[in-house]
């Protein structure tokens, strides 16, 4: 039984494009091979016993793809928030989105607020979608509303200025999982993840498993977090 387990799990879902790619398949069927991974890391997830698991779906710089790639994106997007809405009233999940949101279709921003609301009161994990999201945007924003609020800068803590991040009321990320061999945060919780500790994977995310999941969670087991402190005496 695993023990010491991260209360916050960011996942940087990458690879779907290049996962169809080595298989002569069109980039969109990476990603809904992708989307069914999805649901195996969050039951996974659900069962290791995280607090709070925040999926980096879709990126503000996504929206440069080309057309075609975008709208079937927003098009598998409103299909699979559609589906999953029973699902995770069922299960007990707490359903939250990041980003700006404003960017996206109305018809999903709609789906993405009825699902909010009808989760709310749920308990279980809570699961975060990062969609047209991007961390320095999201610090920007953070910024705009301390002005338009009229904070004063010596009102101004790291405390408070987390109340107005997207993510104001969750803890801190304590693991960022980045799939496909990529070794950098690409914009994801720049301020959430400033002690977060990394784990990279060459597993592209199609084939993300979780028997692959669950080894992250062994590895970051392992590690002292430290938060700038110095080593234990028995690890100097």
């Amino acid at each position: 039984m695993l023990t010491n387990i991260p209360r916050h799990v960011g996942v940087i879902m990458d690879g779907n494009g290049r996962w169809a790619q080595l298989r002569g398949l069109p980039r969109v069927e990476g990603h809904r091979k992708g989307a069914e991974r999805t649901k195996e890391l969050i039951k996974a997830a659900q069962e290791v016993g995280i607090d709070v698991l925040t999926l980096y779906a879709f990126s503000l710089e996504n929206w440069q793809r080309p057309d075609d790639e975008v709208t079937t994106l927003m098009e598998l997007l409103q299909l699979y928030l559609t589906r999953e809405l029973k699902d995770l009233i069922m299960e007990g999940i707490k359903f939250r989105v990041i980003g700006d949101r404003e960017k996206l279709p109305a018809v999903i921003q709609a789906i993405i607020t009825e699902i909010e609301e009808r989760t709310s009161a749920n308990k279980g994990l809570t699961l975060v979608i990062a969609l047209s999201y991007g961390g320095r945007d999201e610090i920007l924003r953070a910024v705009k509303k301390a002005i338009s609020g009229g904070i004063r800068p010596e009102e101004i803590t790291e405390e408070k200025f987390e109340t107005l991040l997207d993510t104001s009321g969750l803890p801190a990320v304590d693991l960022i999982i980045r799939t496909s061999g990529e070794k950098r945060l690409s914009n994801f919780l720049l301020w959430q993840g400033a002690y977060a500790e990394l784990y990279f994977t060459e597993t592209l995310w199609p084939d993300f498993t979780r028997e692959e999941f669950l080894c992250a969670m062994q590895d970051y087991q392992r590690r002292e977090r430290r938060f700038g402190g110095i080593m234990s005496p028995s690890e100097s």
